[in-house]
C-alpha cells in the first residue's frame, strides 16, 4: 500500500484489474490485483451516484452496494489521478463517471477509485522482464508438481504396505481357524494338509513383514525427508514475492515524484525515494537470481535421490515373491494331490452338495 507523504503527494491509484464479488451471505466487494478488497458500504439513498462519488473524495468513501450498479464485473486498467469531473460524472451521460458506469453495466476505474478507501501503487514500467517471469513460473510450477507427486507417492506406498500386512495377517488367521476346527481332529490326512498350510502362511507373513520393513527404510523414509524440503522452498518463493511487491511499491513512488514539477522539495523527495528503492531492488534481484539458479538444480536432483530408493523397492519385491514361490512350491509338494481344474472342482462340489440335499433334515417341505 503506497504511503502518503503529505497532502500534495496524494495519488489515489486505480487497480490493474477488478472483479465484482457478491457472494451470498458476504459483503459485496472487489477482487483486484490478487487481493479481495471489500468496499466500505454506507448507502446514501438521498444522494445520486455522482454525490456518492464526491462523498469519497478526501475522506472515507460513501458508496451504495456494488450489486445496485447492475454490473457483475468490470475490467479496466491504468493508474492515474482522479479528476473531480470523472468522479462527479456528467449529467448528460458523457464522461466516465458513476452515472454512466451504472447505466452501462460497468464501473469505471476512476469511479472505483472513489470506492476504495486506500492507495494502490503500481509502477508504469515493467520492472521484471516477461521472459524472466515466465522462466520463474515455469521452474516453480515444475517444483509444485514434483511436491504434489511426491506426496501422492508417499500416500500410495503407505496404502500398499498396509494392504500387504493386512493380507498376510488375514491368511494366518484363516489357517489358525482351520487348525482349531473340529473337522481336523477327525481326519488325520486333512489335519496334515491344514498344518502345512498354516506353516506356509506364517512363513509368508514373516517374509512380508521383512519386506515392509525394508520398504519403510529405503523408500518411505526418503520420501518423507524429501517432502520436508518443500516448505522451505515455498517460503523462499514467498519472500521473493514480498520483496517484489515492495520493489513495485517503491518504484511507483519514484515514478510519481519524477512526474512532478522539478521543485526543491519534490527533488528532495525523489532523491529519498530512490535511496529507499536501491536496497529493495538489490534484495529482490538477489532473491530472484538465487531461485532461478537453484530451482532447476533442485528439480534435476530428484533422479539421483530417488533412484536408489526405487531400486531397493524392486529388490524387496523380487526377494519376497521368490520366497513365496519356494514356500508355495513346498506346500504343493506336501499336499500331494494333483490340482483340479475349475470345472472339475465345481462338478465335485455340486455332487457333494447334492448328497447333502438328499438328507431328510434338509429336504424342502
Amino acid at each position: 500500500m503506497t504511503s502518503v507523504e503529505g497532502e500534495d503527494d496524494k495519488q489515489e491509484a486505480v487497480p490493474e484489474a477488478c472483479t465484482y464479488r457478491g457472494d451470498s451471505g458476504r459483503r459485496p466487494g472487489f477482487v483486484t490485483g490478487g487481493f479481495n478488497y471489500t468496499v466500505g458500504l454506507e448507502t446514501v439513498p438521498e444522494l445520486g451516484w455522482a454525490e456518492a462519488g464526491r462523498a469519497g473524495v478526501g475522506g472515507r468513501p460513501r458508496a451504495a452496494p456494488c450489486a445496485e450498479l447492475g454490473a457483475p464485473s468490470c475490467r479496466q486498467g491504468g493508474v492515474g489521478r482522479r479528476s473531480s469531473a470523472a468522479l462527479r460524472g456528467s449529467e448528460d451521460g458523457g464522461g466516465s463517471g458513476l452515472r454512466r458506469s451504472a447505466g452501462s453495466g460497468l464501473l469505471g476505474c476512476e469511479a472505483l477509485a472513489a470506492l476504495i478507501p486506500f492507495k494502490i501503487g503500481q509502477p508504469k514500467k515493467q520492472i521484471v522482464p516477461k521472459t524472466v517471469e515466465r522462466d520463474f513460473e515455469r521452474e516453480y510450477g515444475k517444483l509444485q508438481q514434483l511436491e504434489e507427486q511426491t506426496k501422492k507417492l508417499q500416500k500410495d506406498m503407505k496404502k500398499s504396505t498396509d494392504a500387504d500386512l493386512a493380507m498376510s495377517k488375514a491368511a494366518v488367521k484363516i489357517s489358525s481357524d482351520l487348525l482349531s476346527n473340529p473337522l481336523c481332529e477327525q481326519d488325520a490326512a486333512f489335519l496334515e494338509v491344514v498344518t502345512a498350510f498354516d506353516t506356509a502362511m506364517r512363513r509368508m507373513d514373516s517374509f512380508n513383514q521383512e519386506k515392509v520393513n525394508q520398504i519403510q527404510k529405503t523408500v518411505m523414509e526418503p520420501l518423507k525427508k524429501f517432502s520436508s524440503v518443500f516448505p522451505s522452498l515455498n517460503m523462499a518463493v514467498k519472500r521473493r514475492e514480498q520483496s517484489l511487491q515492495e520493489y513495485r511499491r517503491l518504484q511507483a513512488r519514484v515514478e510519481k515524484y519524477e512526474e512532478k514539477e522539478r521543485s526543491g522539495p519534490a527533488m528532495a523527495k525523489l532523491h529519498q525515494a530512490r535511496e529507499e528503492l536501491r536496497p529493495v531492488k538489490e534484495d529482490f534481484e538477489a532473491k530472484n537470481r538465487q531461485l532461478l539458479e537453484e530451482m532447476p538444480k533442485f528439480y534435476s536432483s530428484r533422479i539421483d535421490y530417488f533412484k536408489p530408493s526405487f531400486e531397493a523397492l524392486l529388490r524387496a519385491q523380487v526377494v519376497f515373491y521368490s520366497e513365496m514361490s519356494t514356500i508355495f512350491g513346498d506346500l504343493t509338494a506336501q499336499i500331494g494331490r494333483p490340482a483340479l481344474s475349475d470345472e472339475q472342482r465345481e462338478r465335485e462340489n455340486e455332487g457333494r452338495l447334492g448328497e447333502l440335499r438328499a438328507l431328510s433334515i434338509v429336504a424342502d417341505d
